[in-house]
């Protein structure tokens, strides 16, 4: 009989994958040999590292980005009906946090060409709601907040690995008393004017689910140099309980937002190859910028001169008006490439909705941003024949 020629099937492109070795997966087995699974050698030997590279006082170990955020709140004073200037173009999380508190979001727009807040827009309403009454209300939400409440904090999110445009968002906070909430989730290894993203504000935080540069399956950091601030918040992580207290003693209102050991393991070893993580994130990047250039309609991700570096989360491209991204996400699923609108705006989620009476419009450059802004699959482990894929795929249903 003749012999049967096989037909090679190119592996399933995914929409991000984490980068893991061996070494990952032993040091993990590592710690499931010993007694201690938790508030260990690990996490303490994952926090000096993060102080290392980031150059801060202290850094704290958290069970998630979202988690880290919170007890940034709490640690700046933030309380019920409290505002604080931040972004609607995010991950949800980075306004949840403040309504854990009963504080209330306060959004400015964002800039067109990186999608970070907009610092100006921030300066602005800090000073109209420094001002109160109708001032104050043109920047509160429709509904939920009083002109009388006090301003207590911005904070900008650092979006798709880039840093937001800090420095004149710190002018803003040093004028007006404000602490600085740096949500750096997405933006481990960035750099804004040569300093690490997440050092700048009072607060940083960054976050270690599967799809960031570095992973720890769940997790999270938090970074101060804050020192009584970084005491409070390692007591909150464990139940409230502070330096002193004995074990079943709790001084503060805790929550249990540890990072267990298995996870820690696995961040030490990550973040000894955080460089090399970044730096195939770029190589993706620029395949996609080399190829996404020659296709009519899309617009490549836009660095801002005061970068300089981009740690690369997602590849978040934009399309021209006239074409229809949801037809184009759905004729790429259609065609095994998954891609996802990307962010859909905070204000416009259901609840914020409901609960401060937000419609469509107010937030032009956000809502834009919104509508026209697709992610592509990336991460690290990807090769250049499955960026081609994705780039050709996108030819087919454009062109």
């Amino acid at each position: 009989m003749p012999e049967t020629k096989k037909t090679t099937i190119p592996p399933p492109i995914t929409m991000s994958s984490p980068d893991l070795t061996d070494e990952e997966r032993q040091s993990v087995a590592k710690v499931l040999q010993t007694p201690n699974l938790s508030m260990g050698h690990q996490i303490t030997a994952f926090e000096a590292q993060v102080k290392a590279y980031t150059g801060s006082q202290h850094a704290i170990g958290v069970s998630s980005g979202t988690a880290g955020l919170h007890l940034c709140v709490r640690a700046a004073g933030i309380q019920a009906g409290d505002l604080v200037i931040t972004t609607p173009f995010s991950f949800v999380a980075s306004a949840n946090v403040l309504l854990y508190e009963g504080a209330i979001p306060v959004f400015v727009d964002v800039e067109p060409r990186t999608g970070n807040i907009d610092p100006y827009l921030a300066f602005a309403a800090a000073q109209d709601i420094d001002q109160g009454g109708r001032n104050a209300m043109a920047w509160l939400p429709p509904k939920g907040a009083s002109s009388t409440a006090k301003l207590k904090a911005i904070l900008p999110v650092d979006v798709f690995g880039q840093p937001a445009d800090l420095e004149p968002v710190l002018n803003t906070a040093w004028r007006y008393q404000l602490k600085v909430i740096e949500d750096s989730c997405e933006a481990l290894g960035a750099a804004y004017k040569g300093r690490p993203a997440g050092t700048l504000g009072d607060f940083g935080v960054f976050g270690f689910y599967p799809n960031k540069q570095i992973t720890t399956g769940e997790g999270g950091m938090i970074i101060t140099d804050d020192e009584d601030a970084a005491a409070l918040m390692r007591a909150l992580r464990n139940q409230g309980r502070a330096p002193g207290d004995t074990w079943l003693q709790h001084t503060h209102l805790g929550y249990n937002y540890r990072l267990d050991e298995m996870s820690a393991a696995l961040g030490v070893i990550q973040m000894q190859r955080l460089d090399e993580l970044i730096a195939k994130r770029n190589q993706v990047a620029d395949w996609y910028n080399q190829r996404i250039q020659e296709i009519p309609g899309i617009q490549v991700p836009t660095i801002a001169p005061y970068t300089t570096r981009v740690s690369w989360f997602v590849y978040v491209v934009r399309f021209a008006p006239g074409l229809d991204r949801d037809e184009i996400a759905k004729k790429l699923g259609a065609l095994g490439i998954p891609a996802r609108p990307y962010f859909l705006p905070i204000h416009l989620q259901p609840y914020m909705v409901e609960r401060f009476g937000y419609q469509e419009g107010i937030f032009p450059v956000t809502e834009d941003l919104g509508k026209h802004g697709l992610a592509l699959p990336f991460s690290g482990v990807m090769d250049e024949s499955q960026v081609e894929r994705v780039c050709q795929a996108l030819r087919e249903v454009i062109l």
